[in-house]
């Protein structure tokens, strides 16, 4: 496949929609896939809800331990791209705030990258907790709000509406009725940390320096700088609970009870 065809079959750039198999995404996409696999366990042989699936890969991955998975979005031609492309996956297209399920019906749902987008959070999760079977889990990652936007409340991505901080996250998941189980942080491992010493100290920076002013696809990117983010896996992350509110993204597991 070509890589102007790997493109068009990995669904539009948008400058905010993570897909595998491009390189100038791989960052991204490496730093979405570690907080999957991290807690893919939680999904063996589930009925697992995805809420917000993008681009598919995550309900992919998922696919392969739990029982079912539904993946949800808002967006038709996304919908249908997943359809196409992971056969394993059910695919609806639904307003996350209206969850187009039975109450209890559902062991997981999966939330990755996605309240942050949404107006109203607090009914998003109350939707949650009206689909999951008691004892369910509901996973959420989202960036954390004190190194993503650390100067602001207001947040600088325009596909956002609110950014979390982990106290914040954790009195949305409790106000609507969860237990949370574990809050965590993804950071760089110490291999990240090595080579952004490569690339002026900050391999995001160095990365928004090149994409900035230009459209989706479009930025020139030094050779040196790309073939660095081409290479990085899902290893070069690290998550746990360890200085929480220097971390990259919130990882969480809440509970209903």
């Amino acid at each position: 496949m070509t890589h102007a065809a790997t493109r068009a079959e990995a669904l539009h750039l948008t400058g905010e929609r993570t897909v595998p198999g491009i390189p100038e995404e791989n960052y991204w996409f490496r730093r979405h896939e570690a907080a999957y696999a991290a807690l893919l366990p939680h999904c063996a042989g589930a009925t697992v809800l995805e809420a917000g699936c993008g681009e598919g890969y995550g309900a992919g991955l998922i696919a392969t331990k739990a029982k079912r998975v539904l993946a949800l979005d808002y967006d038709v031609p996304t919908t249908e791209h997943v359809r196409r492309r992971y056969p394993d996956v059910a695919v609806a297209r639904a307003n996350l705030v209206h969850l187009p399920l039975a109450g209890g019906s559902v062991d997981v749902v999966a939330n990755f990258q996605v309240i942050e987008h949404l107006w109203d959070q607090g009914g998003f999760l109350a939707e949650c907790f009206r689909v999951l079977r008691p004892g369910g889990k509901l996973l959420v990652t989202t960036p954390n709000r004190l190194t993503f936007t650390p100067d602001s409340d207001t947040p600088l991505n325009p596909f956002h509406t609110r950014e979390l901080a982990p106290s914040e996250l954790d009195g949305l998941l409790r106000a609507a009725g969860f237990a949370v189980e574990t809050l965590h942080g993804l950071h760089h491992a110490e291999s990240l940390r090595e080579l952004e010493q490569r690339h002026g100290g900050s391999l995001i920076d160095a990365q928004l320096a090149v994409v900035m002013g230009s459209l989706p696809g479009q930025a020139v990117w030094p050779a040196d700088l790309l073939a660095d983010v081409a290479a990085i896996r899902l290893g070069d992350f690290a998550i746990g609970a360890d200085d929480l509110a220097a971390s990259l993204d919130l990882v969480a597991v809440a509970v209903r009870p």
